[in-house]
């Protein structure tokens, strides 16, 4: 949905007016735990910031992983840089896959959010979190980085703006076509925007386009299998998302299922029904959990 894109702009412009640094989650271990995790944490900070890396002098005693870390920034990352830090915190969802972990380490930013408040170094950091709402973890309302500071959802683009693309594309489509495109992938911003570049470029006539979209011969197949896993994880997400693509018109649902299949982008809301975001998950999804 342009998160990473997002986020490389505010960091742009946190550079301009002498803030730093960012960090990916893509490049955390899958074998690190806790203490490992956070000590990579403070390594790569320190590594982006140019400082020399002190784990092994703070990373002593007896004292818990969370406080080293904090003591780590507090102590040495915070002091050492006159400037304030604007922590770009890229993927985070990468986390959630290791429950435990996630729900110490989100504690952990929330705590310091918290600080900030009262104590002046902590001022100096500033969190930009991005992540994908399609996987989750329980997390303690008050322990949660999620619900303070400032929130943005990124929207759907409106018909104006993908007519804007298309032209941008320098693709003269009738309004049938226009309307059939819409209708397939609504304005999901990766969806939209991959669709536009393979017919661009020639790869693809938009009449293949809507054949294929949908099936597993199209360019969408990993991004909808990725969907049809996290759907499958649930049963009760999966019984509610039958019920939407089984009609035509918008259907209620349970209020935390349709929430959680509106959070994940698959449907969107009429009043307080739901619908199939477009045509390429309900075609989709009709056809690989067996919907008559």
């Amino acid at each position: 949905m342009g998160k990473t894109s997002l986020l490389t702009r505010v960091l742009h412009n946190g550079a301009q007016h002498g803030c730093q640094t960012a960090l990916n989650f893509q490049s955390a271990d899958a074998e690190f735990f806790l203490d490992k995790f956070l000590q990579w944490f403070c390594g790569s900070i320190a590594q982006e910031l140019n400082l020399k890396d002190k784990l092994s002098e703070y990373w002593q005693g007896v004292l818990g992983s969370k406080d080293k870390c904090t003591n780590y920034f507090q102590r040495y990352l915070l002091s050492e840089i006159d400037s304030p830090i604007v922590l770009g915190l890229d993927e985070v969802d990468q986390v959630f896959q290791y429950p435990q972990v996630a729900s110490e380490f989100f504690a952990l930013l929330r705590a310091w959010h918290e600080t900030s408040k009262n104590k002046e170094i902590w001022k100096k950091l500033r969190l930009v979190i991005v992540h994908s709402k399609e996987v989750y973890i329980p997390l303690n309302i008050n322990q949660s980085p999620f619900n303070v500071g400032l929130p943005i959802e990124l929207p759907e683009f409106n018909e104006s703006q993908v007519r804007n693309l298309v032209q941008r594309h320098n693709l003269n489509w009738t309004e049938e076509e226009f309307q059939q495109f819409m209708a397939m992938v609504g304005g999901h911003p990766y969806l939209v925007r991959k669709a536009l570049h393979e017919i661009a470029r020639g790869r693809i006539s938009l009449s293949q386009f809507l054949q294929i979209a949908p099936t597993e011969e199209g360019f969408y197949s990993d991004h909808l299998r990725r969907h049809l896993r996290n759907l499958q994880e649930d049963s009760k997400l999966v019984a509610a998302i039958k019920q939407v693509v089984a009609v035509t018109q918008p259907v209620r649902i349970e209020t935390g299922l349709a929430f959680k299949l509106r959070s994940m982008g698959l449907v969107k809301f009429q009043g307080n029904d739901v619908t199939p975001l477009c045509d390429l998950y309900r075609l989709y999804f009709r056809d690989n959990l067996g919907v008559n």
